[in-house]
C-alpha cells in the first residue's frame, strides 16, 4: 500500500512538472512574439522618421542650393513658389508670389532687399535691376516706365523654407510686341567698358565648361561704393536669356566673382558698380567653349 502511494505521488509530481514546463514555454513564446512586434513597429517608426527628416533636409538643401546657387549655372531644383509679372497702367510693374497652395510665402531679405527684379529686353540690350516693395497678399509693386518692347523678367527672391528656382517670365509692353528670334550676340573683342568716365575691365580665368571660373573686374584704381551690401553685383544670361545667374563678390574687399558654366555658348555679363552715388551696369559678351 505504501509502495502504491509513493508511485502515485511520483506520477503526480511528473505531471505537475510537465504542466509547469509547458506553461513556461508558452509564456516565453508569447513574450518573444511581443518583442518582435515592438521591434518591427519601432523599425517602421524610425524609417518613417528618417524619411520625414530626409524630406525636411532636402527642402532646406534645395532652398540653400537655390539661395547660394545664384552663382551656379547648374543649380536646378523644382520650384515650390510660383511668380507672375504684369505691367499695368503704363507704369506699374506688379509681381504676384504664391506657393503651391496659393498662399503668400514669407520672403527673406537678401542683400538688403526682399526682392531683386531683373528685366532685360529679349535681345539682351536693355537691362534693369529693380526692387519692388510688398503691397500685401503676396503682391509686390513698383512704379517704373518701360519702353514698348518684349522683355524677360527674373524674380530673384529667397522664400523661407521653400525651394525656388529663378525662371524667365515673358513680359510684353505696348501693342506691337517686338520679337527677337535671331540670337546674334557678338563676342566682345575687348573687355573694357567706360560709362560716365568710369572704366571697368573684365579679366577672367579660362572660360571652360564645368570649371570654376573667376570674373575679376578691374575698376582702374577706384574702389566702388558699397551697393546692396557688396562692392558690386553680377548678372549672367545665356544668349537666349533662359539661364539666369546672380553672382555676389567672393570677398568684401575685391570686385572678384566666382561662378561655373555647365554649357558652352555665348553669355552676356552685366557687372553692376556704384561710383559717385550712381549705379551703372557694365555689359560684356563672352564665349564659353
Amino acid at each position: 500500500m505504501k509502495q502504491k502511494s509513493i508511485l502515485t505521488w511520483a506520477i503526480s509530481a511528473i505531471v505537475y512538472l510537465g504542466i509547469v514546463i509547458g506553461g513556461y514555454t508558452v509564456y516565453a513564446s508569447l513574450d518573444n512574439d511581443d518583442d518582435h512586434g515592438y521591434t518591427h513597429e519601432s523599425a517602421n517608426d524610425n524609417e518613417e522618421k528618417s524619411l520625414n527628416e530626409q524630406a525636411h533636409n532636402d527642402n532646406h538643401t534645395g532652398q540653400k542650393s537655390v539661395g547660394n546657387g545664384h552663382s551656379a549655372h547648374n543649380a536646378q531644383t523644382e520650384s515650390e513658389v510660383i511668380t507672375t509679372v504684369k505691367y499695368e497702367d503704363g507704369s506699374i510693374i506688379a509681381i504676384d508670389v504664391k506657393d503651391q497652395d496659393q498662399n503668400s510665402p514669407e520672403l527673406e531679405i537678401s542683400h538688403e532687399k526682399i526682392m531683386h527684379l531683373i528685366i532685360v529686353s529679349t535681345d539682351l540690350e536693355d537691362y534693369y535691376h529693380l526692387h519692388p516693395e510688398e503691397n500685401g497678399n503676396g503682391v509686390y509693386t513698383l512704379k517704373f516706365e518701360l519702353h514698348e518692347n518684349s522683355y524677360k523678367a527674373f524674380v530673384d527672391i529667397k522664400p523661407k523654407n521653400l525651394a525656388y528656382q529663378v525662371s524667365p517670365i515673358e513680359l510684353h509692353v505696348g501693342e506691337g510686341h517686338i520679337e527677337h528670334d535671331n540670337y546674334s550676340l557678338k563676342v566682345d573683342t575687348t573687355l573694357t567698358k567706360t560709362i560716365n568716365e568710369k572704366t571697368v575691365e573684365l579679366l577672367t580665368t579660362e572660360l571652360g565648361v564645368n570649371k570654376d571660373v573667376t570674373l575679376n573686374f578691374d575698376t582702374k584704381g577706384i574702389t566702388p561704393e558699397p551697393y546692396l551690401g557688396a562692392l558690386g553685383h553680377v548678372v549672367i544670361l545665356d544668349e537666349k536669356g533662359d539661364n539666369f545667374v546672380h553672382v555676389h563678390p567672393a570677398s568684401e574687399e575685391k570686385t572678384s566673382f566666382e561662378t561655373k558654366f555647365d554649357k558652352p555658348g555665348i553669355y552676356k555679363v552685366w557687372g553692376e558698380f556704384k561710383f559717385e552715388g550712381k549705379v551703372h551696369a557694365y555689359p560684356f559678351v563672352i564665349e564659353v567653349k
